[in-house]
């Protein structure tokens, strides 16, 4: 399929002389064009707060993953030949150019980039190391998306389009603003493919806070008539989606409910794998705690781990979001030099840290799950992201949530590791289809709208 519009002028004098009255371009174009995106080929791409790489997904989605918004849309599933909702054909992970990982690490502070020693050639200033790393990021995003296509032998005339978040460098939601750094148009025009981007501003821009955006894939995809679902992302920075069960058994076939969707309940807790892997590189050298294994050599400092607990994101009620300008490596080195000034006799190894900020991920999503689970009934807390790797964080999660099975989304069908970037995916689908992305009442905008920006191949 070509992804070009074909802007025939003619075609558009017939839809303007054909009898129909449409009230808005988006009317017209739901007439035309976006009846024919629901089935077909998305790839998404993530790359989260912790910079450990690009995450990019092949995805088919069928048209039994109708929109949960829109109640008009009738249930077209047929019940003996449907198909599941998504299918992962194809996946592929890459790190970053160490260089350009370096100058993201920088952006993502402010003033990070004071830090740099540029290189012949390179910016000598904040803005430009922006646009640098912009084209930058896009290229290498190019270079991830063909090899995908390469191994797994798509011809980019059939797929859709490409969700790309971009890489988040500042996130001011108080200020009202969020900046996600990529340049769209490499990407088209290396790939040949539309590309959604910019997702997370248009839901500030009707009073949102334009994170997380992930609960309304997590609604679509994992929602069950049978119970109430937890969702626990474990990326730079944890978050949990509340999945209220369906109304009504016909959800179970992800068809529209407007009811269960606005009872959906997601936000920011904290960090996750941000601080452990930054304190991970620095006394290690290491990117990352392999299954937590240096945690758990260590012990949780109990007095360090309540003085970090004190930071007034915690306190704070949802909708939150939060990121590296709250938790960063800064700030932890300032938090123990306080420590240290308060408690002059306590000793602590390194791995004693690491433990201690293990457990402060653990104990800091684990006290927001409790207020939406049973401790009479089993209920299921599913996690993905990097974090779903660490054997010693799960372990944590599991004792601090007595009465949950703790477990990945692997139990759902889908590995935790390749979650995110399916959520862009469906969301990419949802622009290019003209429906909404985001959730209100976990966003706190106050109306659903269409996300992102498209740049057309």
């Amino acid at each position: 399929m070509n992804n070009s519009l074909d802007n025939n002028s003619n075609d558009i004098d017939d839809l303007a002389h054909d009898g129909s009255n449409y009230a808005t371009l988006t009317d017209a174009l739901e007439q035309t064009v976006f009846e024919s995106f629901d089935d077909g080929l998305y790839i998404g791409m993530m790359s989260g707060t912790s910079l450990d790489g690009m995450d990019t997904v092949l995805c088919q989605f069928n048209n039994d993953m109708a929109d949960k918004e829109n109640t008009n849309k009738e249930n077209t599933i047929d019940e003996e030949n449907s198909q599941p909702a998504m299918q992962l054909l194809a996946t592929y992970s890459q790190e970053f150019p160490p260089r350009l990982r370096e100058v993201l690490l920088g952006l993502c502070q402010p003033n990070g980039v004071n830090q740099l020693v540029p290189e012949a050639g390179e910016p000598n200033s904040e803005l430009d190391w922006f646009g640098w790393a912009s084209r930058a990021y896009a290229e290498f995003a190019s270079e991830v998306v063909n090899t995908l296509l390469q191994q797994s032998n798509t011809d980019p005339e059939s797929v859709l389009a490409i969700g790309c978040h971009g890489q988040t460098v500042r996130h001011r939601p108080q200020m009202g603003f969020s900046l996600q750094l990529v340049d769209a148009n490499i990407i088209a025009e290396r790939t040949g493919i539309s590309v959604v981007s910019d997702f997370r501003r248009r839901d500030m821009a009707v009073g949102g806070q334009g994170a997380p955006l992930v609960p309304a894939f997590h609604q679509a995809l994992f929602a069950t008539p049978d119970s109430t679902r937890v969702l626990l992302n474990l990326g730079g920075i944890a978050n949990i989606t509340v999945l209220p069960a369906l109304t009504n058994s016909a959800d179970s076939n992800l068809d529209n409910n407007v009811d269960s969707a606005d009872n959906v309940i997601g936000y920011d807790t904290g960090p996750a794998n941000l601080l452990m892997d930054a304190w991970t590189a620095l006394h290690t050298g290491n990117d990352y705690d392999a299954k937590g294994a240096w945690a758990q050599s260590g012990t949780i400092i109990e007095p360090l781990l309540q003085q970090l607990l004190t930071h007034a994101f915690f306190a704070q009620p949802y909708p939150k979001s939060t990121g590296r300008e709250d938790f960063n490596l800064a700030w932890l080195q300032d938090e123990l030099q306080a420590f240290k000034h308060a408690n002059a006799n306590v000793s602590y190894s390194a791995a004693d840290v690491q433990a201690t900020l293990t457990e402060l991920t653990a104990i800091s999503a684990s006290t927001q799950i409790s207020m939406f689970t049973d401790t009479d009934k089993n209920s299921s807390v599913y996690v993905c992201g990097g974090g779903a790797l660490n054997d010693y964080l799960m372990t944590r999660l599991q004792a601090h949530l007595p009465h949950c099975t703790v477990q990945t989304t692997d139990d759902l069908g889908l590995a935790p590791t390749w979650v995110e970037a399916v959520a862009f995916a469906w969301l990419a689908r949802q622009t290019i289809m003209g429906e909404t992305g985001n959730l209100p009442v976990v966003t706190g905008a106050n109306k659903r709208v269409v996300l992102g920006q498209v740049c057309f191949a």
